[in-house]
């Protein structure tokens, strides 16, 4: 059982050590910008939208408030026609009910369509600010993949140059420089003992040439004085 366990927890490791290799922190943190920018595609394009829906359901609340206001116009001209005798005063009676029933439908509508714009438009500022919250975060996550980017570079070519430096057998370069030492060593002894015996052999050569110039200098004198003799010639 402990073989099988070790066994598992080997290829745990392998498997957790191909997906770190797999998972590249820089791919990775690009597509996560990339989701975050669809997002924000989406977000500005609801916000687009509940905004639209807010200026769509304040024209309409507009247009009910001018209704409000032309039903109540209506409704006292009818009146006064019927007072000034241009029209039947059942009529104008009925007919200015009706404009004032227009008017209150009207204002009903107006207050449910403003409170629907106001609702609307709280939405679109809450939306905006997430908008603006998101945009930050892509801002600051690009920032941080610039950097992440150029200390990924940094460490690469430093791992590099250390995995290049750990290759170097440092106990053979030295061996190398020794039996480099040695020889110059060698050659600089062989190259002095050279100029030794050189000068050894120009001494000898200097010594001999030196007792033959003496030599002959000394018999020119004793034939000197042998002439000087035959001749009666006291030195």
């Amino acid at each position: 059982m402990n073989l099988f366990r070790r066994l598992f927890k080997v290829g745990e490791a392998e498997a957790h050590n191909v997906i770190n290799k797999l998972e590249d922190p820089i791919k990775m943190t690009e597509q996560g910008i990339r989701d975050l920018k669809r997002d924000l595609q989406g977000a500005m394009t609801g916000l687009a939208e509940v905004k639209g829906v807010a200026v769509r359901l304040n024209r309409e609340a507009d247009d009910a408030k001018r209704q409000i206001a032309e039903y109540e116009r209506k409704a006292m001209l009818l009146l006064q026609r019927a007072q000034d005798g241009q029209l039947d005063v059942a009529q104008a009676d009925r007919l200015a009910t009706e404009a004032l029933s227009q008017k209150d439908q009207a204002h009903e509508r107006a207050a449910r369509l403003t409170r629907d714009a106001q609702q609307q438009q709280a939405m679109a500022t809450q939306l905006q600010e997430k908008v603006q919250q998101l945009k930050s975060t892509i801002q600051t996550y690009e920032n941080e993949l610039v950097t992440l980017r150029a200390r990924a570079k940094t460490a690469a070519s430093t791992k590099k140059i250390n995995q290049q430096l750990a290759k170097v057998d440092a106990s053979s370069t030295i061996a190398m420089l020794e039996r480099m030492k040695n020889k110059v060593e060698e050659d600089e002894a062989l190259a002095q003992a050279y100029g030794e015996v050189a000068s050894l052999e120009t001494s000898v050569d200097s010594e001999i040439n030196r007792a033959l110039a003496e030599s002959e200098t000394t018999s020119a004198q004793d034939r000197l004085a042998e002439l000087k003799a035959r001749m009666g010639i006291q030195s």
